[in-house]
């Protein structure tokens, strides 16, 4: 699910007179591992453009960066996008996809409108994020809670290349199409319960496989878990809304978009929560 409203812009200027790629993020200088990652993006642009000129990349976002809410994501899908433009390139949405997911896995599904799926393909060609429904299919809304907006220690690519060490990753990856198929058929079928219980089931597996990797990783704080118990009794109690939780503390709260303004007074009224993020579902990475 894109969101609209909560955004990445990015602007990428290949220029002479560069000795070497510059990152600035929210008017901050990026180096280390940051800046080496849109290099290497930046370096595939170069090779399928036959350019060798450096870039100034500047981006910025209206969200917390590191902390659970997909900036990765749309970090990598706005720079494949910027980036491929400012070379010269006309790319489709699927080499777009493509681009951004080398970048980061989930931008592959920041890149189309709505409601994305990332297909795992057969290799790296056709593993791409593609659309099973446009914005308008249907009116759900996401209230983020932040309980946290410091940057997390470890990153989301460190985690996943620590999700292998929990004894628990196998049965995660072995259930995952059964998963993705309620998930699909639920967003299709504009089955709320149904996407309720299955999108707090995935995140719960995630987080599961992280607490028992080598070693473990700890995202949640207190105020993550007060969230959960709240939503689940607001949900039995008739208000729809469900929760989700990337790789941080804050809490994605998915409900009926008519809930929203009930559900975002709720969280806010929970010790520890600072803020509260409204999103719609958006529509594609663009130019802007």
């Amino acid at each position: 699910m894109n969101l609209d409203g909560l955004f990445t812009r990015t602007t990428v200027s290949f220029q002479p007179s560069l000795p070497f790629d510059e990152l600035i993020i929210n008017g901050h200088e990026i180096t280390g591992k940051g800046l080496e990652r849109v290099v290497y993006i930046l370096d595939l642009v170069r090779g399928m453009s036959k350019r060798n000129l450096k870039a100034e990349v500047m981006s910025e976002n209206n969200f917390p960066a590191g902390a659970g809410i997909a900036s990765s994501a749309a970090a990598f899908a706005a720079l494949a996008v910027a980036s491929s433009k400012a070379a010269g390139l006309n790319l489709n949405e699927a080499q777009l996809s493509r681009l951004a997911r080398r970048g980061s896995g989930s931008a592959s599904r920041s890149i189309p409108s709505g409601f994305v799926e990332w297909k795992m393909g057969s290799g790296d060609e056709d593993s791409v994020g593609v659309s099973i429904a446009p914005p308008e299919h249907w009116n759900l809304t996401d209230c983020i809670a932040i309980v946290s907006t410091g940057h997390k220690k470890t990153g989301s690519t460190e985690g996943h290349a620590l999700a292998w060490t929990s004894p628990l990753q196998v049965a995660r990856v072995g259930d995952t199409p059964r998963r993705l198929d309620i998930c699909r058929q639920a967003i299709l079928h504009c089955d709320f319960e149904a996407l309720a219980n299955i999108i707090e089931l995935d995140s719960d597996m995630m987080h599961a496989v992280m607490m028992t990797s080598n070693p473990p990783l700890m995202y949640w704080h207190p105020a993550t878990v007060e969230i959960f118990h709240a939503v689940r009794e607001w949900r039995s109690r008739g208000l729809p809304a469900a929760y989700t939780v990337d790789a941080g503390a804050n809490v994605h709260v998915i409900c009926l978009s008519e809930q929203a303004p009930q559900v975002r007074k709720r969280l806010g009224e929970i010790p520890q929560v600072s803020d509260v993020l409204v999103a719609g579902v958006g529509g594609p990475a663009r130019l802007v």
